[in-house]
């Protein structure tokens, strides 16, 4: 591994060097509870290779996107809020409040989400 992807705590947790509580997984992304929750349900979605930040993705990463999305509504069907509402998140780069650099998707829910209309 090359380009920082060594050094990267999901990629380590993708790997199975790093525990997590899974909450779902398929061949392209894994999902698992957030060690430092904002909220009641507070997931990770992270794609299975290495990917810094949204931007990077091209057409190429259309499948991988699609397959980020249909994983955050499985786990709100796991986890029990598709019926209360939930929020998916994914920050973007320093300024966008991105701290781990390997692209994730927060879905965050169990509780009234404020802001952001």
């Amino acid at each position: 591994m090359s380009n920082g992807v060594s050094d990267c705590i999901f990629c380590k947790i993708v790997a199975g060097e790093i525990p997590c509580k899974k909450v779902y997984e398929s061949d392209t992304v894994l999902a698992f509870e957030d060690i430092n929750p904002i909220a009641p349900v507070h997931v990770l979605v992270i794609p299975k290779r290495h990917v810094v930040q949204a931007d990077e993705c091209t057409e190429a990463d259309r499948e991988l996107l699609g397959d980020m999305m249909l994983a955050a509504g499985e786990v709100a069907r796991i986890k029990g809020i598709t019926e209360s509402g939930y929020r998916l998140v994914v920050n973007n780069g320093q300024e966008g409040g991105q701290v781990v650099h390997h692209m994730h998707l927060h879905v965050l829910g169990g509780r009234q989400m404020r802001g952001m209309g």
